[in-house]
């Protein structure tokens, strides 16, 4: 079960929960004087090219998506595992991800809470025991979605044009967004294109209190009903890949039954 954990970390990078879907503003600047507002006004005309390149307002009000296709699982670099999969996703913080045939075992995010669906009902999963889950929460909170709809409209968000970096070999221009609690994600965009490149941020371990580098690449992009979707995403951790996923298909704003996303919790027998 823990295989679609891990998978389903990987896409929530890009349909994460989002909050008061709106183009990004500016926000408050931690420096004043003129060197400080240019170099946040450049970060900010970057992610607004950005978003605009995603699809402007069209993605920034997605509600739910369907996706389907194939992941890989990887260690030292060579494939350990992978599946076909079915996902659904419904703004703000629900996510089901089905990786057999029949469709009848799933992973499913709640906002924070997981939960190992299988065909004789719900389990919720604890993330102090469990230390995919805990990797699994922490990174949909640092969510590509969640840092352009939720940490751009907050109060005390800071803004970093941190000049030209390679990303994947590709030349890009590299903008850090660092929120109200110091947490930090830098987003590597393309001078051509305008899309993602690629995502990072760090964390530390909780046994080793070493730091642990996270990055999303992003590649094959295809407009998909107004939106520009990343058909591939690659997972490194800490230099080394350790997810790949394909999308065969995609769809948005398709309304999943409310059961999608019911846990339906064994009740077991005391006895």
């Amino acid at each position: 079960m823990r295989i679609f954990v891990l998978f389903c970390f990987l896409v929530a990078g890009v349909f994460a929960q989002q909050q008061q879907p709106t183009l990004a503003p500016s926000p408050r600047s931690a420096n004043v004087g003129p060197e400080a507002n240019s170099n946040e006004n450049k970060a900010k005309k970057l992610l607004d090219q950005m978003i605009e390149a995603l699809g402007g307002q069209a993605y920034m009000t997605l509600q739910d998506s369907y996706s389907e296709g194939r992941y890989g699982r990887f260690h030292n670099e060579t494939m350990v595992g992978g599946a076909s999969f079915n996902r659904y996703w419904e703004w703000p913080d629900k996510e089901r991800f089905e990786v057999t045939k029949e469709r009848d075992i799933a992973t499913l995010f709640l906002g924070d809470r997981v939960y190992e669906i299988t065909y004789r009902g719900g389990k919720e999963l604890d993330p102090q025991k469990d230390d995919s889950v805990r990797l699994g929460i922490i990174r949909r909170h640092y969510a590509l979605d969640r840092v352009l709809r939720q940490w751009l409209n907050e109060p005390g968000t800071l803004l970093l044009d941190e000049g030209p970096t390679l990303a994947d070999n590709k030349m890009t221009e590299r903008v850090t967004v660092i929120n109200s609690k110091n947490e930090a994600v830098s987003i590597l965009i393309s001078p051509d294109t305008h899309l993602p490149v690629s995502k990072r941020f760090s964390l530390r371990d909780p046994q080793t209190a070493d730091k642990d580098e996270e990055e999303e690449i992003y590649d094959n992009w295809r407009m998909v009903q107004g939106v520009n979707t990343p058909y591939s995403t690659v997972v490194m951790h800490n230099g080394q890949i350790v997810r790949q996923q394909y999308y065969s298909a995609v769809s948005y704003n398709t309304h999943p039954p409310a059961e999608y996303f019911t846990p339906k919790l064994i009740v077991h027998n005391k006895k």
